[in-house]
């Protein structure tokens, strides 16, 4: 792979993601597309890593993926196709347009993407894919694909349906309407909307990275997998899970701290 246009760093128990082409308003091309399925398979190894930041270097996010991209019809075929054991990670039955997305879903730690100028198309499908989503007031998001006669097609559709109303989904996609961060808040897109985005992310990323990461990652884990299944799953889901953070060693350090009144001192992430 050429020169990465996605830029990753580790700083104590935080990694910082960032779209790397500023010049180009961070633009998705086919190569960052595998760069972002990379660094998700890297950070996931890590398991000193307890919160990830996602954000585009420059005034934008990302303006969705580049033109550039469809003039190469065989990487493009290629990328369509699913391939199970392309990366190690979970996501069978994901393409690489999606897997770039979802990858980021299935981290065992908190993803929380800071938006600021635009953010469409495949951009706006990255940035629902995380956990959380702070943007500025005043940025632009759009599911862009409308403008270009093609639906969202890296994971959006699951994402969206979470978030909002179906009504709402169906006219965001059908229309490729802008709204700002304002806006996005207002319709539950996004979780906080302020003038200083990266200001509000790092207060929640500075409660994060103090709690056990393995209780975080159980409850990413039993939220995705049960906010569209049925009560019965969920059921299972909770019992599976909190059975293995109970004989876990960081349950065991937060009841010990809590008794003494201390703060706790956890080790890293043996969950998932």
């Amino acid at each position: 792979m050429s020169e990465s246009s996605v830029t990753y760093r580790v700083d104590g128990p935080v990694a910082h993601v960032a779209l790397s082409r500023p010049d180009k308003l961070n633009g998705l091309t086919l190569n960052m597309l595998a760069e972002l399925v990379d660094i998700a398979g890297r950070i996931k190894q890590d398991r000193n890593v307890r919160a990830v930041v996602l954000t585009g270097e420059g005034l934008h996010f990302v303006q969705g993926l580049t033109s550039s991209a469809t003039k190469e019809p065989k990487r493009i075929a290629k990328y369509f196709v699913p391939v199970p054991s392309f990366v190690p990670l979970p996501g069978r039955g994901t393409n690489m347009f999606q897997r770039a997305c979802w990858a980021w879903r299935e981290l065992p730690v908190p993803v929380v993407a800071v938006i600021k100028g635009h953010c469409y198309g495949g951009g706006l499908q990255l940035a629902l894919a995380a956990d959380f989503r702070f943007t500025a007031a005043d940025a632009e998001l759009s599911v862009l694909e409308a403008k270009w006669g093609i639906i969202p097609d890296m994971t959006g559709t699951a994402t969206l349906r979470e978030l909002v109303g179906i009504d709402t989904a169906k006219l965001l996609t059908m229309t490729g309407k802008m709204i700002s961060g304002t806006e996005a808040k207002d319709i539950g897109l996004v979780t906080h909307a302020s003038d200083d985005p990266e200001a509000v992310a790092q207060d929640l990323i500075d409660i994060l990275v103090q709690q056990s990461p393995d209780a975080v990652a159980g409850a990413k884990k039993i939220f995705n997998a049960a906010w569209s299944g049925s009560p019965a799953q969920a059921f299972a889901t909770e019992r599976r899970i909190q059975l293995r953070l109970l004989t876990g060693e960081n349950s065991k350090i937060a009841r010990k701290a809590r008794m003494k009144g201390e703060a706790p001192n956890y080790r890293p992430r043996k969950l998932y």
